[in-house]
């Protein structure tokens, strides 16, 4: 399905001429002021992200939430979610960038980072306060630092990974027990999981939960009790948050009419899509643009 729709939220790939594809930024404050006009217009990054802020108060946003910081705060961004930095607020802390690419060397680190709560946590974003545990968290990203600065030889990657996959494993203990949870294992994991995956490759042309069902060789029923005995949400809320995150990415941050926005949704009709958008937002789709603008 085409349109002529122009997007104008810019994807950023991973900074080129690394030696690999992750970076520690040690000043955010001194990126921020280089590039401030770049961050605080809507961009796509195509890597993820962890923001360490140690002083200031910036709200981030991430497809259209809020993100509310403090110093201590950590927070973890998704791979290709919108983000904006904060226009007004001080960015002072520290960074972590890196792919896919870089963190998975098997399958096993790839369900990692399909299964945790930092990046995984359905459409909700990731943050906690590190004020209790700020020395082990420091401790970490000081190898990593020191390690990066060492000259690169056979051994340097595998032990930045392993640095990081060991600060991800401390974030994940720590966020826990401050009352978030995430997907436990029990027998309806994979089929979550896969699920996720198959609604992100498909949620413009799929829409219904029959579809999604014979797509992973199961029945509506088990997906059905899958999503809501592990997110209480049904599979067609779930399909349709992923709808209205991308409407809400494509009506803010490109000049696209509301008619070809539906269209590249998968609504062949205009009205079809702002009859669905109006039921779950209680506002036409032109009012939010207009109103996200003001």
């Amino acid at each position: 399905m085409t349109t002529s729709m122009k997007p104008e939220i810019r994807k950023e790939k991973f900074k080129g001429g690394l030696q690999r594809q992750f970076e520690i930024i040690s000043s955010i404050s001194d990126l921020y002021n280089k590039h401030k006009s770049l961050m605080t217009n809507p961009h796509r990054p195509e890597f993820y992200h962890v923001i360490w802020i140690q002083k200031g108060y910036p709200t981030h946003f991430v497809d259209f939430k809020p993100v509310k910081l403090k110093p201590g705060s950590l927070l973890f961004v998704p791979k290709d979610c919108v983000n904006i930095f904060d226009d007004s607020g001080e960015y002072n802390g520290k960074m972590i960038l890196f792919t896919d690419q870089f963190f998975c060397r098997n399958t096993g680190d790839l369900m990692f980072l399909q299964r945790t709560i930092l990046y995984n946590n359905f459409f909700n974003i990731s943050q906690f306060q590190i004020d209790e545990v700020i020395n082990s968290f420091s401790d970490i990203f000081r190898l990593m630092e020191a390690e990066g600065n060492n000259p690169n030889d056979t051994f340097q990657d595998e032990i930045l990974r392993n640095l990081l996959h060991n600060f991800l494993l401390l974030s994940e203990r720590e966020i826990r027990k401050q009352g978030f949870t995430g997907i436990d294992s029990n027998p309806y994991t994979e089929c979550l999981i896969s699920f996720r995956r198959l609604l992100e490759e498909n949620f413009k042309n799929f829409k219904s939960v029959s579809k999604y069902a014979s797509k992973l060789k199961i029945t509506s029923k088990t997906l059905y009790n899958a999503t809501t005995q592990m997110l209480d949400k049904t599979p067609k809320q779930l399909i349709d948050d992923r709808i209205l995150v991308e409407s809400k990415r494509l009506l803010v941050h490109t000049t696209a009419t509301i008619k070809e926005i539906g269209f590249e949704l998968g609504f062949i009709e205009p009205t079809n899509f702002i009859k669905f958008f109006h039921k779950h937002e209680r506002i036409t789709p032109i009012d939010f643009r207009e109103n996200f603008k003001r």
